[in-house]
């Protein structure tokens, strides 16, 4: 700054001019350097802007993916309750039943008839392909068995399995003899 003020009060002509000519050059570098902080300041405005528009938008479609998101969390809810409640009601259904084929059992063998029981577990699984006609029925009704007495399945016993496919068996082997012949 001293070397500045001297120049300005005791410099030559030359040195003025120098002088003028370097504060000239630093004038339009300030203003240059103004001028692109000052669109370096609107880009950054602009980005900002879409930013938050963007921030907006995802917002919005995280809050609708939260809301299916609990929705379907309630739809499996109500689906598992509905599901719990077929299965318990098949257990206590298939608790009736064996009470109930336990009874006949006990009355058969009171009037000495043969029942076709075979001891174990109080289900003639015979009774479970009454109606069949048909191997495609007799396919059917298997199939529907096993997933009422798959062992996985809350109503699922391990022998009434054996004992179905058992019956299967015979009766896939009655109907092959019989379209045979």
């Amino acid at each position: 700054m001293e070397n500045f003020e001297e120049t300005l009060v005791h410099g030559t002509e030359d040195e003025l001019q120098e002088l003028k000519s370097w504060l000239f050059r630093e004038n339009i570098r300030l203003v240059t350097a103004a001028k692109e902080l000052e669109h370096m300041q609107e880009q950054f405005l602009k980005e900002k802007v879409q930013f938050q528009e963007e921030m907006k938008l995802l917002n919005h479609k995280i809050s609708g993916e939260r809301q299916r998101l609990k929705e379907d969390n309630l739809f499996f809810e109500k689906k598992m309750e509905i599901l719990k409640n077929g299965f318990s009601q098949l257990d206590i259904d298939r608790r009736r039943l064996d009470k109930e084929w336990a009874k006949l059992v006990a009355e058969r063998e009171l009037i000495g008839e043969h029942t076709g029981y075979d001891g174990g577990l109080g289900v003639d699984v015979s009774i479970f392909f009454q109606g069949v006609r048909t191997p495609l029925a007799l396919k059917k009704r298997y199939k529907d068995l096993i997933k009422i007495f798959h062992p996985d399945n809350v109503a699922g016993d391990k022998e009434i399995i054996q004992r179905i496919n058992k019956e299967y068996e015979n009766l896939k082997m009655k109907y092959e003899n019989v379209k045979q012949a």
